[in-house]
């Protein structure tokens, strides 16, 4: 058992689950597994290999199994690696990089020695959103373009959610769902797939709970490569309208798209995060 899992039982749950996930995966794919420094790294590699590159990095609590719903449209134009962070439940070792330090960089640095990239374009989400934020600022020559959903570091990280999450989940049958929907902004009905499959996550995993650290000013006007910012008016983690205008603000070449009734979880913008890409 490792410290991010609750038990050995929950872990090989989660983990057989997510192997059904990929035996499933609506694209061809290739398994690879990159040693780091951080220990071993679960990449699935999808779409053409002389296509430009494309990295994908989840959110927390998550794993490559977030993209499939857009992995058949990135990977017609792009050779796509649908990275699994490391200390989260997927297949990847379970460290935990520093959030503040450079330690999350150097980490991805052997990722992309690893898969033999050079440069590529990047998409992340939450967590992985921040950890592509990080990496742009950090090393901006290895980073082609640059597309985030509701990411982190930007705008302010909200906490009101961890006490409701913790006042619900004890007391009510079905807190932990009740809890999943308000934080992720899913609905019962129309995200029951998405929903059952963070619910079965967070009752055998344990998240990261320090906040992440914000991006100063400086550090976002130093991006020169074109990003694309999508954020939901209902995010219930961060302050999507603080992220909106700093991004506008202060990142040179920018494009914001706020979707007024979405909360943290963002689907269906497969289409557009590839025209920007492809731009």
């Amino acid at each position: 058992m490792t410290m991010i899992y609750k038990s050995e039982a929950g872990e090989r749950e989660l983990r057989d689950h997510y192997r059904q996930v990929l035996d499933a995966w609506p694209v061809p794919a290739e398994h690879v597994r990159v040693p780091t420094r951080e220990g071993e790294t679960f990449v699935l590699a999808s779409g053409p290999r002389d296509a430009p590159p494309l990295v994908l990095l989840h959110g927390s609590g998550a794993n490559a199994s977030m993209w499939r719903g857009d992995i058949a449209t990135w990977s017609q134009h792009f050779r796509t690696y649908a990275v699994d962070l490391v200390g989260e439940p997927g297949l990847s070792a379970p460290s935990r990089p520093a959030l503040d330090s450079d330690a999350v960089s150097l980490w991805l640095d052997d990722v992309l020695e690893g898969l033999g990239i050079t440069d590529a374009a990047f998409v992340g989400t939450s967590l992985g959103g921040w950890t592509a934020l990080d990496y742009a600022i950090r090393r901006p020559g290895r980073v082609t373009r640059l597309a985030l959903m509701c990411p982190g570091g930007v705008g302010r990280q909200k906490i009101g959610w961890i006490f409701k999450a913790l006042l619900t989940r004890p007391f009510r049958r079905d807190g932990l769902r009740e809890s999943a929907m308000a934080v992720a902004g899913l609905d019962e009905k129309r995200d029951r797939q998405a929903l059952d499959a963070v619910v079965l996550t967070f009752t055998h995993f344990n998240p990261r709970g320090e906040k992440l650290p914000v991006f100063p000013d400086e550090a976002l006007r130093g991006l020169t490569m074109p990003v694309l910012v999508i954020v939901g008016g209902h995010d219930a983690m961060f302050d999507s309208h603080q992220t909106a205008r700093r991004v506008r603000e202060y990142v040179p070449r920018s494009t914001v798209i706020l979707l007024p009734e979405t909360g943290h979880a963002i689907f269906g913008q497969a289409e557009p995060i590839a025209g920007f890409l492809r731009a």
